[in-house]
């Protein structure tokens, strides 16, 4: 009988264990992932940046958390509460000096820290011409081989930087996770990039405008209510003894578009007059018929940064100080235009 008791109370003991360990699993499955609500008009972006998170090195993750939660294309249903991705120790994207890990600038340019402001509420949309099978306008300096499509990315990245250390929402369209930020003079050609947010990009020139076109309206209307623009960036090509300074381009029915590329040019202007006072500088501002400048929801602004084929234009895309300077001025121009238009 009384081995008999004592089966019986082993075997509730047996039971009992087990579902604590049962209940003790759920619950640390259930603290496993953090949790939140989209809001209104929010994309997957704008999302993980509220959270400390880097886009460029959480997006896949996100998506397959919640594949069966998102819309089409990976939108996100207001209201409804998603999953967001483990962030170990190692790679926290908030650092204690209150930056945040942006990893697709690259590991010497990715810890990037506010410096104000003056750009919160803004959302830019980056372009830069080419990449994947396309290499765009290609020229030679010193047996190297200088591709439009790497030096406009190099450009368009140290701008995005930018705009992020002044407050502003930034999403790379045209995009390379393994590139980041080079201060190489000859930057090795590649055909990996994607087009946001991780498409292959197609080798057909419509497909692929029509495809960053689609990409670049899909989060307009997420971002609805924003101070929204759009820049593109591309490296002309000319003969090799015709010179040329930045130029811009915006589409003839946008006044919005025109006023941003009046205001590159102004800051473009008084940059060569304080650094090259004696050189002049005439780069225009003109309307083009362009596919992405006028099928884009966004006021946007194309922007030639020189010709790759000329001595002295290469010097502004190759060496590293003067893609730089690019940026920040570009950045200028910017914060200038946003407050004209608050």
């Amino acid at each position: 009988m009384e081995q008999l008791k004592l089966g019986f109370f082993n075997r509730q003991l047996y039971i009992f264990l087990t579902i604590v360990f049962i209940l003790f699993n759920i619950a640390a499955f259930a603290q496993e992932y953090q949790t939140t609500k989209a809001l209104k008009g929010e994309g997957i972006y704008s999302l993980l940046k509220r959270h400390g998170l880097s886009p460029g090195e959480h997006l896949n993750t996100f998506i397959e958390l919640n594949k069966s939660n998102l819309g089409s294309n990976n939108s996100l249903y207001s209201g409804r509460t998603y999953k967001l991705p483990i962030v170990e120790s190692s790679k926290t994207a908030a650092s204690s000096s209150g930056g945040t890990t942006y990893s697709i600038f690259g590991k010497k340019y990715e810890q990037v820290s506010p410096i104000d402001n003056q750009l919160s509420g803004a959302v830019f949309y980056l372009v830069s011409g080419h990449g994947g099978p396309d290499p765009g306008a290609v020229g030679k300096l010193n047996n190297h081989i200088l591709c439009e499509d790497e030096y406009a990315y190099d450009v368009t990245l140290r701008l995005a930087r930018k705009l992020i250390e002044h407050g502003a929402l930034v999403y790379m369209i045209t995009r390379d996770d393994n590139d980041g930020i080079r201060d190489d003079s000859y930057l090795q050609p590649d055909k990996d990039e994607k087009c946001y947010p991780n498409l292959t990009i197609p080798r057909n020139q419509l497909s692929r405008l029509r495809q960053r076109k689609d990409a670049v309206n899909k989060l307009y209307i997420q971002n609805k209510g924003k101070h929204q623009r759009l820049i593109i960036t591309h490296v002309d090509s000319r003969s090799k003894g015709e010179n040329i300074d930045v130029f811009f381009y915006y589409d003839k029915r946008s006044k919005t578009g025109k006023k941003m590329a009046v205001n590159m040019q102004s800051t473009f202007k008084a940059k060569y007059d304080k650094y090259q006072p004696n050189r002049g500088y005439h780069g225009s501002i003109s309307a083009r018929n362009l596919y992405v400048l006028k099928y884009s929801y966004p006021p946007a602004v194309f922007i030639e940064l020189g010709n790759i084929n000329h001595t002295r234009d290469q010097q502004r895309f190759i060496k590293e100080n003067n893609r730089q300077a690019l940026a920040n001025w570009m950045a200028e121009a910017m914060i200038k235009d946003y407050k004209n238009n608050r």
